[in-house]
């Protein structure tokens, strides 16, 4: 299985007491290679863990491997910015929007249903999600 992963997937995959995490390893039980992932993202999930030490594990374990430099797009970033103003989107959801026009293929793996059920990557095409079932 191929993915791009969001911040929630990571923190419920690595936090037990997460409601989530059963899923989570589940997800991570069928990954074939790791799935991609964004600085930012890496960022945010070491903030809600706390723990940047575990962060490092994941790339080193194979689970996420970094896919993304924002310099290299800063333009589409900040187009998607403006285009999403009113939904305040984060660095971590800009990168992995515009991760989805770059690797169409590949599904986000989140727990935010709700903001990427409206974003859209090439300007209107929805973007194929993973969620845990009821999201």
């Amino acid at each position: 299985m191929r993915g791009i992963a969001d911040t929630g997937f990571l923190v419920a995959f690595v936090s037990r007491d997460d409601a989530f995490h059963d899923w989570a390893v589940n997800v991570a039980a069928q990954l074939d290679e790791p799935l991609l992932t964004c600085e930012a993202v890496l960022a945010e999930t070491a903030f809600h863990l706390r723990n940047c030490k575990r962060v490092f594990e994941l790339l080193e374990e194979g689970i996420v491997t970094l896919a993304f430099d924002c310099n290299d797009h800063l333009l589409q970033l900040n187009a998607l910015a403006s285009r999403y103003a009113d939904r305040q989107p984060d660095l971590a959801d800009l990168c992995l929007i515009r991760m989805s026009e770059l690797f169409p293929k590949h599904p986000v793996v989140t727990l935010d249903w709700e903001d990427f059920r409206v974003y859209r990557r090439n300007k209107r095409e929805t973007i194929p999600l993973l969620c845990p079932p009821g999201k």
